[in-house]
């Protein structure tokens, strides 16, 4: 039986958190009525002139130099032709030949299965407008809103052997230029999205096969499923004796299934020459060091951080460095604790992830602040409360806010500690429960957990624990 490999390659498209489009002042915020942000630039108005956006040019190089790459001190910009009813000039501003970013890599794995992934470029361009079909009948509509909008578009050899591959590397990128704070990430709204180039080959071949483009994936999830379902339909094709044509092809996420769109289209199809309007992009040494000087600690570095300075599992740094908002709110929660991590990474890892991927919130949005966290953790670690009344407070600071220990005093919920109350407790339910405390006097050491039970529900949850335990080990021993 024949064993093929799938040979992948990205195309991702970063939309640059600029306040205005790459080419025009007019506003990039999403969601506003259709064109009501596309200026006489945007739609191509007969005399117009496009003006680079300095601060796109400082986000592509940042992103180069997180990578590894070469920041070309003069790239140019080029026309690429094609004729669609959201592209007013008839043609896209794009780099091609000289982008601005060369080279570079991005890692995934790690071990002794760490790869690297190679990127060919990373170039600028501008977004198309958006073709709406939606409640319109026969009628399709244009909103240009969108066109203009500054794009990155980061490519990559065909270094991909999997899609759980591309999705790792995929993972990487999206955490990166959210740290690196030039794209929000919000796949939903279309500000991170990619291309797939896919193509297989029998196992151990170096000959790449036909490859097939899937268009416009803008979720994780569908990506992966879009992945494997054309991997394997490369395979079926082939092993039936059909041949894979060269071709772009969309996929279906309510059919699971990919469908040509179009032909696959060559660089020379899209006729690309210098645009005669923009001057070579030029970026001096000086500013790309001071870019250099201005990184934030990348997710990698600060995974391993994590490590050394929390004492983490490689998991859960992993998880809490994976977006740079949560690592913040991660390492703000530890200080407001007074540096009890472990503690830490349980609450951020478990009840508030919980939480926020509940109600669909970033980080960002959180209806607990850090200070509040670690106030809640000192509470614990004080004994004033038991982690299971910790939990009751957490709900009602994420529901209604409020302050940590006005809450505890309010509702009566600081723990007992208190040697003499809790022994009279104890002897109620030992005279209660006589017989499964013969058991534990007996030697069944297992009982003793029914019985702290029985005491922590008799006192609301209020008990100290460790003090009950320690009050019912004394009594019941021999």
């Amino acid at each position: 039986m024949t064993r093929w490999e799938s040979v992948i390659g990205l195309e991702v498209h970063v939309q640059l958190q600029t306040q205005s489009k790459i080419f025009s002042g007019a506003s990039t915020h999403y969601g506003a009525e259709p064109n009501t942000q596309a200026c006489a630039v945007d739609i191509a108005l007969p005399g117009i002139l496009p003006v680079m956006n300095r601060t796109a040019v400082q986000m592509a190089a940042t992103f180069g130099l997180a990578t590894g790459a070469t920041i070309n001190h003069r790239s140019v910009f080029a026309r690429k032709n094609y004729f669609y009813p959201d592209l007013p000039k008839g043609y896209q501003i794009s780099q091609y030949e000289i982008p601005i970013v060369s080279g570079g890599q991005i890692n995934i794995g790690e071990g002794d299965t760490l790869r690297q992934i190679r990127i060919t470029r990373a170039h600028l361009e501008e977004d198309a407008g958006k073709s709406l079909h939606d409640g319109l009948g026969k009628m399709s509509g244009i909103d240009l809103n969108r066109a203009g909008t500054p794009l990155l578009e980061v490519v990559s050899e065909p270094d991909m052997r999997s899609p759980a591959e591309a999705i790792a590397y995929l993972r990487k990128i999206h955490s990166l230029v959210r740290y690196l704070k030039i794209c929000d990430g919000n796949m939903q709204e279309g500000s991170f999205r990619c291309d797939a180039n896919i193509s297989i080959r029998v196992e151990g071949d170096s000959e790449l096969g036909i490859r097939t483009e899937l268009k416009n994936l803008n979720s994780f999830r569908f990506i992966e499923r879009a992945l494997n379902h054309e991997i394997q339909r490369q395979i079926d094709l082939i092993e039936d004796g059909g041949q894979v044509v060269q071709e772009t092809r969309l996929y279906d996420s309510d059919r699971d299934q990919t469908r040509p769109m179009r032909g696959k289209e060559e660089a020379h199809d899209y006729r690309y020459f210098p645009d005669p309007d923009l001057p070579p992009l030029v970026i001096e040494d000086a500013e790309v060091e001071y870019l250099r000087s201005s990184l934030p600690e990348l997710p990698d570095a600060r995974c391993d951080r994590f490590i050394d300075t929390y004492q983490l599992r490689k998991s859960d740094a992993q998880q809490l460095t994976a977006d740079r908002g949560i690592a913040d709110y991660f390492e703000e929660t530890v200080r407001e604790a007074g540096g009890n991590s472990k503690i830490a990474t349980n609450w951020v890892t478990g009840d508030l992830m919980a939480a926020l991927n509940r109600d669909s919130l970033p980080i960002e949005q959180s209806r607990v602040s850090p200070i509040s966290l670690g106030k809640l953790i000192c509470r614990i670690n004080d004994q004033s409360i038991s982690g299971k009344i910790a939990k009751d407070i957490f709900s009602d600071l994420w529901d209604n806010g409020g302050d940590v220990d006005q809450i505890i005093e309010a509702r009566g919920l600081k723990q007992m500690s208190d040697s003499v109350e809790l022994e009279q407790i104890v002897e109620k339910i030992l005279s209660k429960f006589s017989e499964q405390a013969d058991q534990v006097r007996q030697g069944q050491e297992k009982v003793l957990g029914f019985l702290v039970g029985q005491v922590m529900k008799e006192t609301g949850g209020k008990a100290n624990p460790k003090a009950v335990n320690e009050i019912l080990s004394r009594k019941l021993s021999p």
